[in-house]
């Protein structure tokens, strides 16, 4: 039953799916057009690579859940690079060069690097995103919307940090976008109980759209009050009068540019940074899949270098794998790429013939939506739940919570990961060895039991606890326990044996036939036969 459960056809989930689609369509608007306003880009490019994201890339990767569209961590290098080039064509150059070599990263089988993140590290990851989706979406609850959406650093964009921006708000609040907030938010609440959710129809009909639908509604009916929220506090989709106009949007890159100095340096930055957010997402998503299944990171690296390539190639923004609308395809009830697919479809059929409907969506609605998403992301649960693993677990967590908060995704991923390694080097120096007195007939000796793995970390530990062995000691060092020990170790040891003859100290050397690791070895069983 398991095994049919995690091979889900396309269509198999077909009601959920279409429905967590249009959550994900939701949450990616807003997220589309701030990420493009932060960027420096034009707002429909936002657009653009929100539906490559969900159509294109959804369509190749092997990722059941996760979604793709552009990144609030790539936002400052995407300004940096519209800065320095010419013209924005000349960019677009950059993200299609930045699309071929994901897809040779990919070939080359460069998507392992992915596992080598501690669980720790990804699941401060997820917690710390979600703190930051609540405290950057209750300035907009409140009706202040100078930080544009999807802006997900502590620096931001109007001068203010993600704290400051909290006591600033104070002195703009609108109380219509507030109401507007909390009929929103309590739709939602409403919507996650147990008697909602046994209701057939309620299981159709999400509660985001319902949220949504109502919003719009009721700030209409504000219109020709004070409460009424105005177009500037509303989601703000470019409209084109017609067709032609809409497709008039996308640009082509410039061709003539793809292989400038300048724009090589700029598509290899987006790639490894792309890369790197696409695989950490990519693990955290399937740890929020409810079944457990594994994504292949090379054919995703490849996916979305594909996905880079059209969205240069058309005018849209880089691309990656974004954990704020994979877990809310999630949390919706995504469970096949149907929903990326859905999504991306969606927001281009609502470009196309609805701009104007969607524009009607205030931005405190949204912020609902999101802080609820933010709020599985963090739960107190999982706090409890890494504390009582032990501070080995711990520590890496709160770290990279603190360092993403305070500075930006990969930065604080960087930190987490620093203090989890070196977590894993001290331990590793602190105990080389367990020592222990044994007693046979009358006879003291000194056993030295070495761990499973030493490696040149050890050293120093290894010499000054030799170092200080008394004179005319008996002294047992056992390796059987060890599965590889570093050649710095044994020379250590064979050092050892030599003084050890001018100590009066009795050395017995056992257990180092276990040892098939190290090209050494083979030197150190001789001498163990030597000296017994």
């Amino acid at each position: 039953m398991e095994n049919k459960s995690n091979n889900i056809g396309l269509f198999g989930n077909i009601k959920t799916d279409l429905s967590a689609s249009l959550v994900v369509f939701l949450v990616a608007v807003p997220l589309c057009l701030g990420i493009a306003l932060a960027s420096g880009a034009p707002l429909f490019a936002g657009i653009i690579s929100g539906i490559v994201g969900g159509v294109v890339v959804g369509m190749i990767s092997g990722s059941q859940v996760g979604v793709s569209g552009p990144a609030a961590g790539l936002t400052v290098i995407v300004l940096g690079a519209i800065q320095d080039a010419e013209t924005y064509a000349v960019f677009l150059a950059a993200v299609v060069v930045s699309g071929i070599i994901q897809v040779v990263l990919g070939l080359v089988r460069a998507g392992i690097i992915g596992y080598y993140f501690p669980n720790s590290v990804i699941k401060g990851m997820l917690s710390a995103i979600g703190i930051i989706i609540i405290l950057k979406q209750i300035p907009h609850a409140f009706g202040y919307d100078a930080d544009p959406e999807g802006d997900l650093e502590f620096f931001q964009p109007d001068g203010e940090n993600t704290f400051t921006e909290l006591i600033t708000m104070l002195d703009f609040v609108s109380a219509g976008a507030l109401i507007i907030f909390l009929i929103s938010m309590s739709i939602l609440i409403l919507w996650e109980q147990k008697f909602i959710k046994k209701i057939k129809l309620f299981q159709i009909i999400q509660g985001p759209l319902v949220a949504v639908i109502t919003a719009i509604l009721v700030n209409l009916a504000f219109t020709g009050s004070s409460l009424y929220v105005s177009e500037e506090h509303m989601v703000s989709l470019p409209i084109a009068e017609t067709l032609s106009g809409f497709f008039g949007q996308f640009m082509l890159f410039d061709v003539s540019a793809i292989f400038r100095k300048d724009v090589l340096i700029a598509g290899a930055t987006i790639a490894v940074v792309g890369s790197l957010e696409t695989l950490l997402c990519v693990e955290a998503t399937d740890k929020l899949d409810p079944l457990k299944r594994i994504t292949p990171t090379n054919r995703e690296l490849i996916a979305q270098g594909i996905g880079n390539t059209v969205s240069g190639v058309i005018g849209g923004l880089p691309v990656t794998q974004v954990i704020v609308r994979s877990s809310a395809n999630i949390q919706s009830g995504g469970r096949t790429k149907l929903s990326a697919i859905a999504h991306g479809i969606l927001l281009l059929v609502c470009a196309i013939f609805i701009p104007d409907i969607l524009n009607l969506i205030p931005l405190s609605c949204l912020a609902a939506i999101l802080i609820v998403v933010g709020y599985k992301l963090a739960k107190p649960s999982i706090f409890r739940q890494m504390i009582n693993s032990g501070k080995d677990v711990y520590i890496p967590f709160l770290v990279t919570i603190i360092g993403i908060i305070f500075t930006d995704l990969l930065i604080g991923i960087v930190l987490g990961l620093a203090v989890g390694i070196f977590q894993v080097l001290y331990n590793n120096f602190k105990k080389p060895y367990q020592a222990r007195i044994l007693e046979n007939d009358g006879d003291h000796k000194l056993h030295l039991e070495l761990s499973e793995n030493l490696t040149f970390l050890s050293k120093a530990n290894m010499i000054e606890t030799i170092s200080h062995i008394p004179n005319d000691a008996n002294v047992i060092i056992d390796a059987s326990r060890s599965h590889f020990i570093h050649p710095d170790i044994l020379e250590i040891i064979e050092d050892f044996k030599e003084n050890a003859k001018y100590r009066n100290i009795t050395l017995e050397i056992v257990g180092f036939e276990q040892v098939k690791t190290s090209n050494q070895v083979e030197e150190l069983k001789k001498m163990a036969k030597e000296i017994n």
